[in-house]
């Protein structure tokens, strides 16, 4: 009978070993088999590149660097003055995605690159206020946003270091740009 003892504990132990290598040997088989289908942003993430910061002006005529928005979380867009209905939506949004951020709406700023040489409807100026409302026709600026089909399709997200990280897609959902500005917020210590 004293030769059983030892045979029971043996069993005990490799169970005891299996359970706790089981976790470790799933993680690994799971990490280099099965890579993530799921992504975490809802934006299409770009490469980051900074902007070019020459020829832009504002409706006042004076002088804008981009320079003045570092520091800061940047929603973009590009349109015509005339801004029709797509373009009156993007701006809504980008108001929408700012409020929404609540006691961090402070870290973000929002930026609409008018690209000819018109002025928008004092009207649409007065009903955003607070968006830099900035000329971009003469500059190099509109042609670093890359898009799939024209620039004035997207919103943008330009990074406290004035990077270009994040486009939307035409016809966005607000609430996906709103979770994305979220996780930015949260996990950045720079803007």
């Amino acid at each position: 009978m004293p030769g059983a003892a030892p045979k029971r504990s043996l069993t005990s132990l490799w169970l005891i070993i299996a359970a706790a290598a089981a976790p470790m040997a799933a993680a690994y088989v799971l990490y280099q088999f099965l890579p993530p289908s799921a992504r975490v942003n809802r934006g299409e993430l770009l490469e980051p590149r900074p902007l070019p910061d020459a020829g832009l002006q504002l409706l006042d005529g004076s002088a804008f660097k981009l320079a003045r928005l570092k520091g800061k979380w940047v929603l973009a867009m590009i349109d015509t003055a005339r801004c029709d209905e797509p373009c009156r939506r993007k701006l809504h949004h980008l108001r929408q995605v700012r409020l929404a951020q609540g006691r961090n709406m402070d870290r973000i700023e929002r930026l609409w690159l008018i690209a000819d040489r018109g002025e928008p409807e004092p009207v649409l100026a007065a009903g955003f206020e607070g968006t830099w409302f900035v000329q971009a026709a003469s500059s190099p600026v509109p042609a670093a946003f890359p898009a799939a089909n024209a620039p004035s399709d997207h919103i943008y997200i330009i990074d406290p270091l004035g990077n270009l990280i994040m486009r939307y897609p035409p016809n966005a959902d607000p609430r996906d740009v709103v979770k994305d500005m979220e996780r930015l917020l949260r996990a950045s210590r720079i803007g």
